[in-house]
């Protein structure tokens, strides 16, 4: 394989916790701050992060370099790279799948965007930092990005 992660395996269950239960805890992992969605050609899927990347930083009022932790969906190693070259960043960018991507990590089908969102705040918590970015792409050309921030 290499490539392309081929075996999806569980679906993704992300609950906003009731106000008694988050009151007990002492502060949330980190904050949606934005998303955006966009669409490109289906014989181009794969690239639709890059309009969803685009339009949401437009709104809200960010560049590219003002993202500290990007979480890259990874459906494949090519796809990646070309989402990459189109934003203006480096082939091996530090703040880009720190901790390793879909091709390391997983891509369950079903749970993708739960993970990268997560795995993006964990990452803002460790580093200390204040902002990631979570791109995904769906089938048929489709594109979702998601800014969430420490707290």
């Amino acid at each position: 394989m290499g490539n392309e992660f081929w075996r999806p395996q569980s679906a993704g269950d992300v609950r906003r916790l009731c106000p008694r239960l988050s009151a007990q805890r002492t502060y949330p992992i980190a904050r949606v701050t934005g998303a955006a969605t966009a669409g490109v050609l289906p014989r181009i899927m794969g690239i639709g992060p890059v309009p969803a990347t685009r339009k949401l930083l437009t709104r809200q009022h960010l560049e590219i370099h003002d993202i500290h932790v990007l979480e890259l969906n990874e459906s494949f190693a090519a796809q990646s790279l070309a989402v990459l070259r189109e934003l203006g960043l480096e082939d091996d960018a530090e703040h880009v799948n720190p901790n390793g991507g879909a091709l390391a990590l997983g891509h369950p089908l079903g749970a993708s965007g739960a993970r990268l969102v997560l795995t993006g705040a964990l990452e803002l918590r460790a580093r200390n930092t204040a902002r990631a970015l979570a791109t995904m792409c769906v089938g048929v050309g489709q594109g979702i990005s998601v800014v969430v921030e420490s707290p």
